[in-house]
């Protein structure tokens, strides 16, 4: 299973990803990997190994870019190589912790769309409190949305969750402002139709965005305006609470002391509600497997988002959401 590596996107970058695919290259032995980037900072990092293989350019995507000029000028830079090598099939899935936008662009461009998908969607894996977690799309990859595309939505994420997360019979939910079937916008009201009617999905109706984390569905779809909001608001309410809760354990001598004897539970809490631990942001609905590492992942964040492109090219994620959308086409005619 070979998979190609932007070595230089990210805010750690080279190191991080670095450090982060030799682990991958030692726990995953069927792995081989193709990297991208300044040979000469990336060499030094990379453990000896036979199944990495290091292509070198000077030119990178920076996060300033412009996305989809940045992707049609910068022909060889390490994120657009990689994106050509998965288009070329060279590799079967690649991995970048880069300029989100730029990754959306190299992916439709480049890797391209299934054929049948309206839009692809950006979808990562959340934390919920009892640790199983969830899917949800779109996250950004589009601001708008129409009914058909939220249907679309739930059938790639309820694929995904099915092949990759090994949930069976995923539930799927309509983020919505109430629970009532007749709550909502004109999108959700009509999406909530066509999912109800939609054949081998699981639909369990509207949820709202305040039982996310409790687990209240296995994949939630909404369009990527709200999705995009609801997972900068969990991510700021996390680290304030964190902000808050180290400020006030260390506010006083009794309260250090506490703190001390808490210390691995405060730990473990911090890792269950980490969502880099699930790996990265997939691009769903493009002909190989793309994923979004986040941008400031360190060593581990980078491996658990290397492995999940892993998983899902073993799993031929792609060609499952292929058939389903040719499914889906041929009963709508």
């Amino acid at each position: 299973m070979k998979i190609a590596i932007d070595a230089m996107g990210g805010d750690h970058a080279p190191k991080e990803i670095i450090l982060g695919t030799n682990k991958a290259l030692t726990e995953l032995p069927s792995l081989e990997v193709l990297i991208y980037g300044d040979k000469e900072k990336i060499t030094p990092l990379l453990t000896p190994n036979s199944r990495a293989q290091v292509i070198h350019t000077d030119e990178v995507i920076l996060g300033t870019d412009e996305p989809v000029r940045a992707v049609r000028r910068k022909k060889s830079a390490s994120m657009v190589m990689m994106a050509q090598a998965v288009a070329d099939g060279e590799a079967a899935a690649c991995v970048s912790a880069g300029n989100t936008g730029a990754l959306m662009a190299a992916g439709l461009f480049v890797v391209g769309r299934i054929e049948g998908i309206h839009r692809p969607a950006l979808a990562p894996t959340l934390p919920t409190i009892d640790g199983r977690g969830f899917v949800m799309l779109d996250l950004g990859a589009n601001v708008d949305a129409k009914p058909e595309h939220l249907l679309q939505y739930a059938m790639m994420g309820s694929i995904y969750a099915e092949k990759v997360r090994g949930i069976a019979n995923p539930r799927v939910g309509l983020l919505n402002i109430g629970t009532e079937e007749k709550k909502g916008n004109d999108l959700t009201k009509e999406a909530f139709q066509l999912l109800s009617k939609q054949e081998g999905l699981h639909f369990v109706g509207n949820v709202e965005s305040r039982d996310l984390l409790n687990g209240v569905a296995d994949v939630v779809v909404t369009d990527g305006f709200t999705g995009n909001m609801v997972l900068k608001t969990i991510e700021g309410t996390a680290l304030s609470v964190f902000s808050m809760l180290k400020s006030a354990l260390t506010s006083s001598l009794k309260a250090k002391l506490g703190a001390g004897l808490l210390k691995n539970e405060l730990y473990s809490l911090k890792d269950k509600m980490d969502y880099t631990e699930y790996g990265g942001a997939g691009l769903f609905g493009l002909k190989a497997p793309v994923i979004k590492a986040h941008g400031s992942s360190n060593a581990n964040a980078f491996y658990n988002a290397l492995k999940q492109a892993h998983t899902m090219a073993e799993a031929n994620v792609p060609s499952k959401i292929a058939e389903a959308a040719s499914l889906m086409s041929s009963t709508d005619q």
